[in-house]
C-alpha cells in the first residue's frame, strides 16, 4: 500500500497569493502568472497547484 506524504499544507494558490520567488513551489508558469498579477498586468483570474501535487498526479 502506497502512502502519500505531503510536505506543504497548502496545495492550491490563487495568482494573487504568489510571486516570482515561489518558483520552486508553484513552478515557473505559476510563479510568473502570480508575479504578473502582482504587477498589475492583465491576467485572467486563476490558480495553480503546487509542484509537489503535480508530481504526485503524474506518478
Amino acid at each position: 500500500m502506497r502512502r502519500l506524504i505531503f510536505v506543504t499544507e497548502k496545495y492550491v494558490y490563487f495568482f494573487d497569493e504568489g510571486n516570482k520567488d515561489m518558483r520552486d513551489l508553484l513552478g515557473g508558469k505559476g510563479a510568473n502568472l502570480a508575479e504578473m498579477t502582482k504587477l498589475g498586468i492583465p491576467v485572467p483570474p486563476g490558480f495553480t497547484i503546487t509542484t509537489e501535487v503535480c508530481k504526485l498526479f503524474y506518478e
